[in-house]
């Protein structure tokens, strides 16, 4: 899976930091790569094995509290996903791929025919938000609708931030990637595994 040990060991450490620090993944590596004192140059693991190395931290450190966590999180998504139900949203990041934990924050695409009409709303539903902007999903950077919401069962706010996307983008949001995944999901699917997890 991993062309060296040296990028085993960047995944592990990165995978700590993004779980243990809520860390974005391309930041976890740099500062993995810094902290290992390894040559800026090191070939990085690619975020397949990160994210495996993610589950295997979790699995071995917050198998406990972890399940608990995650399922907090995707009911403050299904919250805000039904508030802003007319953009057509999709969670996507650790939230949707099962990986998050309380340090993480929430990943919500929206697919707008008017990309002002997410802020639009947001101002006449009296929501205080800041605008950043953030890589999308083709490269490109998109304005994110941040806002800070309050995690009941996790007792503390937690970052959802609202990512706008052109309507004609949503096509191409959908396709699986190189291992069938579906890198999104939009309500029914969010609430499809609520309800698994509910059961378990």
């Amino acid at each position: 899976m991993y062309s060296s040990s040296a990028t085993q060991e960047i995944a592990q450490t990165a995978a700590r930091m993004v779980v243990e620090e809520g860390l974005e993944w391309a930041a976890a590596k740099r500062r993995a790569v810094k902290q290992l004192g390894l040559p800026a140059r090191t070939q990085l693991p690619d975020n397949d094995a990160l994210e495996e190395a993610v589950r295997e931290y979790i699995e071995i450190f917050c198998a406990d509290t972890q399940p608990q966590e995650l399922h907090a999180l995707r009911e403050l998504a299904l919250v805000w996903m039904e508030r802003v139900q007319e953009f057509r949203p999709h969670l996507t990041g650790a939230v949707w791929r099962g990986t998050a934990t309380r340090m993480s924050d929430i990943y919500i695409q929206l697919f707008c025919d008017d990309s002002k009409s997410a802020e639009i709303a947001l101002i006449n539903r009296n929501v205080q938000y800041d605008v950043t902007q953030t890589s999308g999903f083709n490269g490109e950077m998109v304005d994110a609708l941040s806002i800070s919401s309050l995690c009941k069962p996790l007792g503390e706010n937690v970052g959802v931030h609202l990512m706008v996307y052109d309507y004609d983008d949503l096509r191409g949001a959908l396709k699986p990637d190189a291992q069938g995944r579906r890198p999104r999901g939009d309500i029914d699917a969010l609430r499809q595994l609520l309800l698994a997890e509910d059961e378990v």
